[in-house]
């Protein structure tokens, strides 16, 4: 071996074991603690949230040097907005040659955050002066957060969950330093996320949830998103581009085969129905979230299912006595065209009770066909409509997503050629919804409405208004 690359193979371990000696003797003969109300400052200005470090502070060698903190918390308007049980940073030895303390990796052990959106829609994480606010550079190789649980809460929506048995790594975080308003749009990284289950306050909304990101100059690709939803496999895709004035998304999602009773269970314990869906969304939505929603959504959404059983209800006996029964809302039987991941803003609010109630027997919905068309965040029923054994009902009308309103939704009861025999109607705030009384086109008993099942052009100079033209046959 060359006499000069013996030197050098020398000195740089001669300057590595320097840097390990010099870090044993602050391990050994420097109290860290001392330092923590200065660490605790600065982080407080980094951040513009009360920083607090109940533990204790160290360092270990294993592998590398790294600094540990316990007992992490962030306080902003005087309530936590996240907390670990432990952070330990990685910290790069050449620049302490320079007094420079480069963190290169960050490992947070048991991190919980915490997002709430209150009445006026400020979040938690939120300062007054934010919008001018400048933050500091970063430059992580790697971020791992290990047992993360992630709780939301929105006070003016109702809207809460909570995601546990979580995990995300990041690699290469780099972040150019600049304006909060402009945060994503300097923020580069690659990542993988994982969440156990996703739960709201009465069921699980998912469970498997991962997620890869990739992402630049306000660009993010999240590909493949895969979850399991009521019990079907979801997979999809979304593009976030936050480049532009106004941030857009690109979602395409499927769920295949979910459980029409694990839905149902969203809106009573009740085993009403049993059967599986398909459920497909393409959408494109721009806008911003301030105190009140500005957002658009484009686009399609699609739920088809076949060979469907309600429990303990026969819907066309009770479809028979419609008019005479106290008990019974056209409009009740909606949720099904509702069901699936976007019929969860809709049903939230209107109580469907008779679907609910039962009133013995059992009906099959040989074919449910519900698709919709999104344009200007507003959905308009395309092609709507179930068939039974005896009976098709279909709906007309549009659900305002964006104020949150049933727009003169319609359901109806026709006959083969499409004609409506029964209508009823929806209209207003979803949360609160007006629900008009059946109108009555014709006498839905006697042997009259058997007839008029088969065509109101079977009477002699009766005509109608056709109410539906879509794919869902008469029924036999």
């Amino acid at each position: 071996m060359p006499r000069s690359f013996k030197i050098i193979l020398c000195a740089v371990g001669g300057f590595f074991a320097l840097l390990v000696c010099v870090a044993v003797a602050v391990f050994y003969f420097v109290d860290l603690n001392a330092y923590k109300p200065g660490l605790e400052a600065a982080a407080t200005r980094a951040l513009g949230m009360e920083v607090r470090v109940g533990g204790r502070l160290g360092i270990a060698f294993s592998p590398g040097l790294h600094v540990t903190l316990a007992d992490i918390h962030l306080h902003n308007r005087g309530a936590d907005f996240a907390s670990a049980k432990e952070a330990r940073l990685g910290i790069d030895l050449l620049p302490l040659l320079h007094k420079e303390v480069r963190v290169g990796k960050i490992d947070l052990k048991q991190p919980r955050i915490s997002v709430e959106r209150d009445r006026e829609g400020r979040f938690n994480f939120e300062k007054q002066e934010a919008a001018g606010r400048r933050f500091p550079g970063l430059d992580l190789s790697k971020v791992s957060l290990s047992d993360l649980t992630l709780v939301y809460a929105d006070k003016k929506s109702g809207v809460a969950f909570e995601a546990g048995d979580c995990s995300l790594d990041l690699h290469q975080l780099q972040l150019a330093s600049g304006k909060i308003a402009d945060l994503m749009k300097n923020l580069s990284l690659t990542a993988e996320f994982a969440c156990g289950e996703v739960r709201t306050k009465d069921f699980v909304a998912a469970t498997d949830l991962k997620v890869s990101v990739a992402g630049s100059s306000g660009v993010f690709e999240l590909k493949p998103v895969v979850l399991r939803v009521f019990g079907g496999q979801g997979s999809g895709t979304m593009r976030a581009d936050f480049a532009g004035a106004v941030p857009q998304y690109q979602v395409r999602f499927a769920l295949a085969q979910f459980n029409i009773e694990e839905f149902l269970k969203t809106l009573s314990p009740e085993k009403v129905a049993h059967g599986s869906m398909d459920f497909s969304a393409n959408l494109l939505i721009q806008g911003k979230t301030a105190k009140r929603p500005t957002w658009s959504a484009d686009g399609e959404a699609s739920l088809r299912g076949a060979n469907l059983i309600l429990n303990n209800m026969d819907l066309d006996q009770m479809l028979s006595r419609i008019e005479s029964s106290q008990n019974f809302n056209l409009i009740d039987v909606g949720a099904l065209f509702f069901a699936g991941p976007l019929g969860l803003v809709v049903t939230k609010g209107y109580n469907f009770a008779s679907i609910f109630r039962g009133s013995g027997g059992h009906s099959e919905i040989r074919l449910l066909v519900s698709n919709w068309k999104v344009e200007q965040g507003v959905a308009r029923a395309l092609d709507v409509a179930m068939a039974t054994d005896e009976n098709r009902i279909a709906l007309q009308g549009e659900l305002d997503f964006v104020n949150e309103r049933f727009n003169d939704v319609t359901m109806a009861v026709i006959d083969a050629e499409g004609c409506a025999m029964v209508k009823q109607q929806i209209h207003g705030p979803f949360q609160k919804p007006v629900v008009e009384k059946p109108n009555f086109l014709i006498s839905l008993t006697g042997p009259a409405f058997n007839l008029l099942k088969e065509g109101w052009n079977l009477l002699p100079g009766v005509n109608c208004e056709v109410f539906y033209t879509g794919s869902v046959p008469p029924s036999q």
